[in-house]
């Protein structure tokens, strides 16, 4: 297989496939990249277009999408019949504009979205998204895995930058609650203060009630329908502000518990106050419900 790019992470995706025991070739605009990757046993080439004939699945890992077309273009007779995996990070608008031109080229697309940072590459517990060729995809799984969980998700190939953005949005939003309520317990916890890694092991634990929640709000959003059941959005109100005077006492200003008690206030104040906490979404949409 073809890795094109070595920067860090392009160098990292190259090893996990040289310790899955498949033959690479790699390639950079700076030559002289490989390092260790030739003592691993890559093969580095001078051009791109030699690092493409050397395999059918070439794998492209550079800093834009502008980058990747300033390299397949000179090249695009070579890609013909070969599967391109593209693991740049870039919007959905570049991720179909690239797609559209490499199925011209008359071969297959996947874009891929790497879930984790170079040291979580081949670690089976972090995500690689794929959306594009699903012949592609079901093609190439068994060498893709050797850089973590490869997922599938769909033959639009914006699929994997729009899950992307929604996922960091998962992210940022646990980590500055988790961070937020570090800062909580810490202030004021029994006995002296209380550390991050205590707390932590009993969030960790919560996180599984969390998650319940998720997955039965998940289908009120599909619906429509947000019954509130035993924890609706008027009961949520009242514990937001515990939360909120909380952390006013104990000089914790993250601005989260305003923003959340201002986003439930506005959908009480709709008339939802007995529909559940998956209400918001409608408030969160651009419309604002």
């Amino acid at each position: 297989m073809t890795v094109l790019g070595l920067g860090p992470m392009g160098t990292t995706l190259a090893k996990a496939f040289l310790t899955a025991g498949h033959r690479t070739t790699v390639w950079n605009r700076t030559p002289g990249r490989a390092g260790n990757l030739a003592v691993r046993g890559a093969a580095e080439v001078a051009l791109a277009a030699e690092a493409v004939d050397a395999s059918p699945l070439v794998v492209v890992c550079l800093a834009t999408y502008e980058a990747v077309h300033e390299v397949l273009v000179p090249i695009a007779d070579q890609l013909v019949g070969r599967t391109v995996v593209n693991l740049t990070s870039g919007s959905p608008v570049h991720a179909r504009e690239t797609a559209a031109w490499v199925e011209r080229q008359g071969a297959d697309y996947l874009d891929g979205v790497i879930m984790t940072v170079p040291s979580g590459i081949g670690n089976q517990d972090f995500l690689l998204l794929y959306a594009g060729s699903q012949a592609a995809f079901d093609g190439s799984r068994g060498i893709l895995v050797a850089l973590g969980h490869p997922v599938y998700l769909g033959a639009d190939a914006a699929l994997a930058s729009v899950y992307d953005t929604a996922l960091l949005s998962l992210m940022w939003g646990t980590l500055t609650g988790w961070l937020h309520g570090v800062a909580l317990i810490g202030a004021d916890g029994p006995g002296g203060n209380v550390t991050a890694t205590t707390y932590t092991t009993v969030a960790d634990r919560w996180m599984k009630t969390v998650r319940a929640f998720m997955r039965s709000y998940a289908p009120q959003v599909d619906s429509g329908q947000y019954p509130g059941g035993e924890f609706t959005l008027e009961l949520h109100q009242k514990t937001m502000d515990i939360l909120a005077h909380a952390s006013e006492l104990r000089g914790v200003a993250s601005g989260l518990p305003e923003l959340v008690k201002e986003l439930t206030g506005r959908a009480i104040a709709a008339g939802h106050g007995n529909d559940s906490y998956a209400r918001l979404v409608e408030f969160i949409r651009r419309d604002g419900g």
